[in-house]
């Protein structure tokens, strides 16, 4: 990397899961659209055809008109040659396949056990976890050797076990992870800013925000607009849409888009906690007892959908049909910004710019009632070579009973993955809030699952 005149040049960014249809052309657009940063993005994947058609897409959208920086795509065919000389790594991988994830979402329903996800947590968040885990380990064993002095941005899900696994294995890893969900709560606030008193905040980073927690339920303690709490204001917006739920498109959208709600869960934990649950309510109904998510029509009553995965196998079919177009030049790349801070982090890391935003990282007390070295969503300060976490406090003992829960079963899952141990991984599995199945039967449950993944699962005694 070269610095000069305001820019970053020569930038070296190793991508493993490069041949990515969604993530891969989000960074490509945000990339083309940023003037202060240029340089090579070095594409890897498993899947090394779906690297190459990455590579010309990314070379093809250099002619587009409106890009303001010249970056080279190169597929590469190996994790040494992605990362040696990279400055920055991003990781984005689907663990396994959607044949997989399938049985995580749907298997459960068996036994009436519903995920509205299913990536996370609940019975095919542990699973998946399992299997994401060695993939992981491989990763961070090539940074160590190839790369140790990069910088490493995590997409992948489950957030929390994939930072956690790299720490794990390389203790002097520089990763963080990076969730939007805290950006939506933001744009609520901002709309709720709206609603009630007529203020128009511009943009969601005008609203500050403490966050809290881990990933995908993660909480706000405090909130402000130009010096001003937006707690009251909230209470008021709560109190107005509690029953009819709000959203800020069309009413009624969460019942045709699988990815949205009308925030109620959010609305109800607000009124039983008293501060602001900030993920999507998809994500914080799976972390919770079986409130939200009982049953098909329980999640339907608070206004949100489980995301079936026949939809994400007919979406990837669109996708592949869209990357046939852009190589064709049927269809021309349209620069869109994705809303992620990924290129404001790099830029601050660059030292464009000192930023502040939220990530997952370790806990170094910046939580103070969360295990130290547990992974933790909180704020933190981006500068030149730096990422610091914002100390932000600790979290009310209810809602900390509830976190806590979940962290003892990640490194519960963590300690099973290293050991392909299954019967402390079907600990963490019974333990569960969504675990509603009696023990012979979650244990049936948890054995069909491990067997229809146990391709993933070198190692494992598994029937």
């Amino acid at each position: 990397m070269i610095r000069e005149n305001g820019t970053a040049k020569d930038i070296q960014i190793a991508y493993i899961g490069g041949g990515s249809m969604g993530w891969a052309w989000g960074l490509m657009s945000d990339l083309a659209a940023e003037k202060q940063l240029s340089g090579t993005v070095r594409l890897y994947d498993i899947d090394s055809e779906a690297a190459r058609r990455n590579e010309k897409i990314g070379q093809l959208l250099q002619k587009n008109a409106d890009v303001k920086s010249h970056w080279d795509y190169r597929a590469v065919d190996s994790l040494q040659e992605a990362l040696k000389g990279s400055d920055f790594v991003v990781i984005s991988i689907l663990p396994a396949t959607f044949d997989e994830m399938e049985v995580d979402v749907h298997y459960p329903e068996k036994y009436g056990i519903y995920q509205s996800v299913g990536d996370t947590v609940g019975p095919g968040g542990l699973v998946r976890a399992l299997r994401t885990v060695p993939m992981v380990v491989e990763i961070a064993n090539a940074i160590k050797n190839w790369s140790p002095d990069a910088w490493v941005i995590n997409y992948t899900n489950p957030m929390t076990l994939c930072i956690r696994t790299l720490y794990e294995v390389f203790p002097k890893i520089k990763a963080f992870g990076c969730c939007h969900e805290v950006f939506g709560t933001q744009d609520l606030l901002k709309s709720a800013l709206a609603d009630i008193d007529g203020i128009d905040a511009i943009h969601r980073r005008n609203i500050k925000v403490n966050v809290l927690g881990i990933n995908h339920f993660t909480w706000l303690d405090k909130a402000s607009y130009e010096g001003r709490d937006l707690f009251p204001v909230y209470q008021k917006f709560v109190d107005k849409y509690y029953d009819t739920g709000f959203e800020k498109t069309k009413k009624g959208h969460w019942m045709n888009d699988f990815f949205a709600s009308a925030n109620r869960v959010k609305f109800d934990l607000f009124k039983r906690y008293g501060i602001i649950a900030a993920a999507g309510d998809r994500h914080l109904a799976e972390f919770c007892p079986p409130w939200y998510l009982k049953d098909p029509e329980t999640a339907k009553s608070w206004m949100f959908g489980l995301t079936p995965v026949s939809w994400r196998k007919e979406n990837l079919v669109t996708r592949l049909e869209k990357s046939k177009r852009l190589l064709s030049g049927e269809e021309v790349f349209e620069l869109a910004p994705t809303g992620e801070d990924g290129i404001l982090q790099m830029k601050a890391i660059a030292g464009l710019g000192d930023f502040v935003t939220n990530v997952n990282l370790p806990n170094y007390g910046q939580i103070s009632n969360l295990p130290i070295g547990a992974v933790v969503e909180t704020n933190a300060i981006f500068s030149h070579n730096s990422v610091i976490p914002v100390q932000a406090g600790s979290l009310p003992d209810d809602v900390q009973s509830l976190v806590y829960r979940h962290v003892v079963n990640q490194e519960t899952t963590l300690r099973a993955a290293f050991n392909k141990d299954k019967n402390l991984a079907f600990r963490a599995f019974a333990n569960d809030p969504l675990m509603t199945a009696n023990i012979k039967d979650a244990w049936q449950l948890f054995s069909d699952m491990l067997k229809a993944t146990k391709e993933y699962l070198p190692g494992w005694d598994i029937d």
